[in-house]
């Protein structure tokens, strides 16, 4: 949210040029995703550099769609869920392409490191998803989806991608656990309303 609003002149201007185009938002979006899949081959095949790349290139796609949208007055709830669904897409097809990089090296502590910060990643979305769902918030923690995208395409571009596993798999599954105790607390406040307005009926 920080960077979209700090970025948002660019954006606009990006964003605009786009639109005269007659591209849609949800095409820039399924190519942002096609962007991905291809660094995420890359990694695969031990192209780390490259693939990073590619993914640093693609990566702001994320933002421009919506953007988009928002300037053609297009903003759809569908719009949205498209673009939250390839978001979870595109993280994981980074991190399987270094995973298939990984299990072909048989660096076991990697391959494990994968696994974690797949779980983290997806438990960050999940937790704030079905927070939601349930009428709580969640929108807090260390690293969202753009601090991990910021994280990771720097340490591919570098070559260490395992660092930014290693911070992704530890800080991620830490922002999990700190969106639950969020929702726990909103739900305790809930329970001494509702407990509150009980006594005094």
């Amino acid at each position: 949210m920080f960077l979209r609003k700090t970025f948002k002149g660019v954006l606009d201007t990006i964003a605009t040029a786009v639109n005269k185009t007659g591209i849609l938002p949800n095409t820039v979006t399924i190519l942002g995703l096609a962007g991905t899949i291809f660094g995420a081959y890359l990694l695969a095949t031990g192209k780390i550099f490259w693939g990073g790349l590619v993914i640093l290139v693609t990566g702001p796609i994320d933002a421009l769609d919506g953007t988009m949208a928002r300037l053609r007055g297009e903003q759809t709830e569908f719009g949205a869920f498209v673009d939250s669904v390839t978001d979870r897409y595109s993280e994981l097809f980074i991190l399987a392409g270094l995973l298939f990089y990984y299990v072909g090296k048989q660096e076991s502590l990697n391959t494990i490191l994968v696994y974690f910060a797949a779980a983290g990643s997806v438990l960050v979305s999940y937790v704030k998803a079905r927070a939601e769902g349930l009428g709580f918030t969640a929108k807090v923690g260390l690293l969202s989806r753009v601090e991990r995208y910021l994280i990771i395409a720097p340490a591919l571009l570098l070559n260490v991608p395992h660092i930014a596993l290693w911070i992704i798999a530890i800080l991620a599954n830490f922002t999990a656990l700190q969106r639950i105790f969020f929702v726990r607390r909103q739900a305790i406040e809930q329970n001494k309303v509702l407990t509150y307005s009980k006594k005094n009926e």
